[in-house]
């Protein structure tokens, strides 16, 4: 697995593109948080890092699939794939080796943007901030950002094609975080049905854990999308090798 994982790190670092979606999340939500009347925090008049956590998802949506999208797709393309099955490797060995890649490559993404939290700490007042919904709303962010990229490596492990791999991804990962807040806001659904489909989506558990509650359920929520994402990665990679 961890043979499979640094293929994965140095194929990636060593492409300038890499670099380039990392520095473009940070770029962004540096301009967010800190050049946008609206949302800047030195406008806001109180230390909080909400709208940073409200802008993540949106960010998160895109980046993650493009990080994702070549990691399957390539060795499809190219061929590559057919010598990792010459190899004693397994299609979970092979699927987890590239999800944890892309864990270690979002982690380094997000690492950076802990400066915001040393900027809010020098405006507050006295020094504090709230640090248990901080630290809630980092965890939070690592869970859906680890959802987005199961949800990608899935999607990517369809096809050979790196832009229908980008945009299926980008779709999915959209429709789940959304799609089921959209469809409990319907009027018919409004009183009855509306809290349970709620529930169903992503943005529903990311909010609850942002509010600094670290809940069992939420946690299991999540956990369970991922695992449910690779196994049937793991599935289509069997597919291929028969």
């Amino acid at each position: 697995m961890w043979s499979i994982c640094k293929k994965e790190l140095s194929q990636f670092f060593g492409n300038v593109s890499g670099y380039i979606a990392i520095v473009l999340f940070l770029v962004i939500s540096g301009i967010y948080l800190f050049l946008l009347p609206e949302s800047s925090i030195l406008n806001n008049g109180f230390a909080s890092l909400s709208y940073f956590f409200e802008l993540a998802p949106w960010v998160l949506m895109f980046l993650v699939p493009a990080i994702s999208m070549r990691i399957f797709s390539d060795e499809f393309k190219t061929g590559t794939f057919e010598i990792l099955k010459t190899k004693p490797l397994s299609g979970s060995t092979i699927s987890l080796g590239k999800y944890v890649a892309v864990l270690i490559i979002l982690v380094i993404s997000i690492f950076p943007t802990i400066v915001y939290v040393l900027t809010i700490k020098h405006f507050s007042v006295n020094g504090l901030i709230d640090v248990g919904e901080i630290i809630g709303s980092y965890i939070g962010l690592f869970l859906l950002a680890a959802t987005f990229a199961a949800i990608s490596l899935c999607c990517g492990s369809f096809t050979n094609n790196a832009i229908v791999a980008f945009l299926s991804a980008a779709f999915a990962c959209l429709v789940l975080y959304f799609g089921f807040n959209a469809i409990s806001q319907l009027p018919m659904l409004r009183g009855n049905a509306d809290y349970y489909i709620d529930l169903l989506g992503i943005d529903f558990h990311y909010r609850n854990i942002s509010r600094g509650v670290l809940d069992t359920r939420d946690v299991v929520y999540f956990f369970s999308i991922i695992l449910l994402c690779q196994l049937i990665s793991i599935n289509n990679l069997k597919n291929r090798t028969n």
